[in-house]
This record gives C-alpha cells, sequence and structure tokens, in this order.
C-alpha cells in the first residue's frame, strides 16, 4: 500500500522536503526539496543504488577500497543518508559523521527512514567548511563525500583550492574524497574545480558518462582525489564498473578535457 508523503518545513532553504514512495521499486523511497527529487533510498535492499552519480562513487569505492575492512567516513551534505546505508552492508562496521546545515532535514530523515541495524552514524548540524576546523579538528577519515552543490550557484567557500587543502587534511593519508558536481554547459565550474583539488592532491579523475564529456549537456561528474597515485588498472576498473555507460577521465586525458 503507498503510504502518505510524509513533509517538513525547511527553515535555511525555506522549502519542503518530502519522502514519498518510488512506486516503481519496492521496498524504497525517494526524498525531494522542493519540487526536485533529492535523493533515493531502498529500505529494504540498503546495497542497492539507484541514482546514477551515488552509484558511481559506490563503485569507485569499492574498486579503490576491496578489503572489507571497516571505514570512517565523513558525509558534507546528508540527504537521505544513501551512502551511509549502502556502506554498512558493503564495508560493516564502518563509522560515519553526517553534515547538514539544515538543522530539520538530518531529524527528518533518520526518523521516517531509519538505518540499517547495527549503523554507527553521528549527525552534525553545522557548515560544511567550518566544521573541518571545529567539531572535526581533531579527526581523520578514509573517505569524505561531499555531496553540496550545484555548477555556479555553490557557495563560494566551498568551491576555492583552501577548502581542498582543508579537506585533504581531514583525509587518511591514503584517503579518498569523492566530490558530486552537478553543472551546465560548457561544465566552466566543473573545470575550476579540478584545477582547486589539483593544487592539494596528487591524483584528481573526473567520472561520468561519455556525453557528459562533450560539454553539450547538463549533469552530474564525480571528481575523485586522492593524496595516493591510482594505478592504471584501478582507473580503468573504475570506467568498467560503471553504471553504463562510464567514461573516466584523468591526466593528459582530464588535462584536454579541461583546456579553455
Amino acid at each position: 500500500m503507498t503510504q502518505k508523503p510524509a513533509k517538513r518545513w525547511l527553515g535555511f532553504v525555506q522549502e519542503h522536503a518530502t519522502i514519498y514512495d518510488d512506486d516503481l521499486i519496492p521496498g524504497s523511497k525517494i526524498l525531494a526539496i522542493g519540487d526536485a527529487p533529492q535523493s533515493h533510498v531502498n529500505l529494504s535492499h540498503p546495497e542497492e543504488v539507484f541514482y546514477e552519480y551515488l552509484a558511481r562513487i559506490a563503485n569507485h569505492l569499492t574498486v579503490l577500497r576491496p578489503e572489507n575492512r571497516p571505514l570512517k567516513m565523513l558525509h558534507l551534505g546528508a540527504g537521505a543518508l544513501t551512502l551511509v546505508r549502502w556502506a554498512s552492508v558493503i564495508y560493516p562496521s564502518s563509522t560515519h559523521v553526517a553534515v547538514d546545515i539544515e538543522r530539520e532535514l538530518l531529524d527528518f530523515v533518520l526518523t521516517h527512514l531509519p538505518l540499517p541495524q547495527g549503523c554507527e552514524l553521528s549527525p552534525i548540524v553545522a557548515d560544511a567548511r567550518s566544521v573541518l576546523a571545529e567539531q572535526l579538528a581533531d579527526d581523520k577519515f578514509d573517505v569524505i563525500v561531499l555531496d553540496i552543490f550545484s555548477g555556479p550557484e555553490a557557495p563560494e567557500h566551498l568551491t576555492t583550492a583552501a577548502y581542498y587543502a582543508e579537506l585533504k587534511n581531514s583525509l587518511t593519508n591514503d584517503g579518498l574524497l569523492f566530490v558530486n558536481i552537478g553543472d551546465d554547459p560548457p561544465l566552466d565550474f566543473t573545470c575550476s574545480q579540478v584545477d582547486a583539488a589539483r593544487t592539494s592532491f596528487a591524483t584528481v579523475m573526473l567520472s561520468s558518462s561519455p556525453d557528459m564529456f562533450t560539454k553539450r549537456y547538463p549533469g552530474n561528474m564525480i571528481l575523485t582525489a586522492s593524496s595516493q597515485t591510482f594505478h592504471e588498472d584501478q582507473i580503468l576498473q573504475c570506467q568498467a564498473a560503471g553504471p553504463f555507460p562510464s567514461e573516466v577521465r584523468h591526466a593528459m586525458d582530464l588535462d584536454r578535457f579541461c583546456k579553455p
């Protein structure tokens, strides 16, 4: 039976958040903010990730961290906590910190979309930059997922080279940063984030569907960064992992993509 949607007013963004059934996938829910679907979770099978950009992050992580050991993960931008739920199955006993500036959103999601049993989460209401220097100043994470901004309207203080330096400082030596970048043609904002990340990280790669690399379409791209060097076979495995179609660019191929 389809349940009545749950609603909560979000004071920071001045929009309603709504959680409703996904009628196409039993046991799944969609979180929308305003009129825009924002996150998707499968409560019955949290290991399944439906949205393409989140699946791309999940697939990259399983390639780059194939060992089944617990991870310490920081999620900047909580959404419906899709990757928190996924990692609770794929990397059991992992610990998670979820940060969102919208106080009502975290409470709303945790109330209406309960986490899987045994999932260890610490929610923090804070700005995604100040939290690194304040509440999390003494913490180091294996994985950071930054999923907050979309295009040139992104908060400027979360898009600078200085912020990427702070993100690097919050990672372990072999830690991984994933950034979801929403952008419109000609994807100048995406390339600005590649440049900013490269000031701090030894390896930066960009992933999406091949049509996004034509710079003719709006959509999401995943920036992956690390202080470690990825082997060529790892990069090829990330591309092969999908979701399909999939393309990964790094090094000179990424230079050519971002060349004006």
